[in-house]
């Protein structure tokens, strides 16, 4: 069974990360992927860790507090310490995976708030990008995922469909992404029938 990291797990860690970080001034990251479900509580835990890190002065100075702190880089964005199980995706600037976002999400709207300790401050990807960043992969656990935000958050399905289209059009992969976008609508109108009969 592969493991899992929930809500409280990650708290611990990312206090212990406050409690170490040198120098003054804030980190600040931004949940996405299944880890923004995860602590928007519409999931119970995530595989791994996925953290956007918007400013590049940041970026640097959590990196090299991971390097010094005993963690390595073992995939492009990965990072992990050999005595613990949780895998850091840290992603610098405004690219989830290969998906760029129109925005950064530190502009107004971009992300919610969810702690805030001394050092490091983090948030939640907002709806809509999320959504974006999960479909333009669009695996089966995206859909279900993208599905999961649709039917708990408020959202103007044209205005994700606008934005949804006007990101693509800087993807390699516009037609493929596309048609993920087709296959998520109909199958929450599948799921929105189903409910209703």
């Amino acid at each position: 069974m592969e493991y899992r990291i929930k809500e409280d797990e990650l708290t611990r860690t990312l206090q212990a990360w406050d409690e170490l970080i040198p120098g003054r001034g804030k980190i600040r990251l931004v949940a996405c992927g299944g880890t923004a479900l995860t602590l928007m509580g519409y999931k119970e835990s995530t595989k791994d860790v996925d953290f956007l890190v918007p400013e590049p002065g940041e970026y640097a100075r959590l990196i090299d507090f991971l390097g010094k702190t005993g963690y390595r880089q073992v995939t492009s964005y990965g990072w992990k310490r050999n005595t613990e199980t949780i895998l850091f995706d840290l992603y610098p600037g405004k690219k989830v995976y290969v998906t760029e976002l129109l925005t950064s999400p530190l502009a107004r709207g971009g992300s919610r708030k969810w702690k805030e300790w001394k050092k490091i401050k983090v948030s939640t990807l907002n709806p809509a990008d999320l959504i974006i960043s999960k479909m333009f992969r669009g695996t089966e656990t995206d859909i279900q995922d993208s599905l999961l935000l649709l039917s708990k958050e408020r959202m103007d399905l044209k205005k994700l469909q606008t934005r949804y289209r006007e990101t693509a059009q800087y993807d390699i992969s516009e037609a493929k992404v596309l048609r993920n976008l087709e296959l998520l609508l109909k199958r929450w109108q599948e799921m929105k029938h189903e409910k209703c009969g």
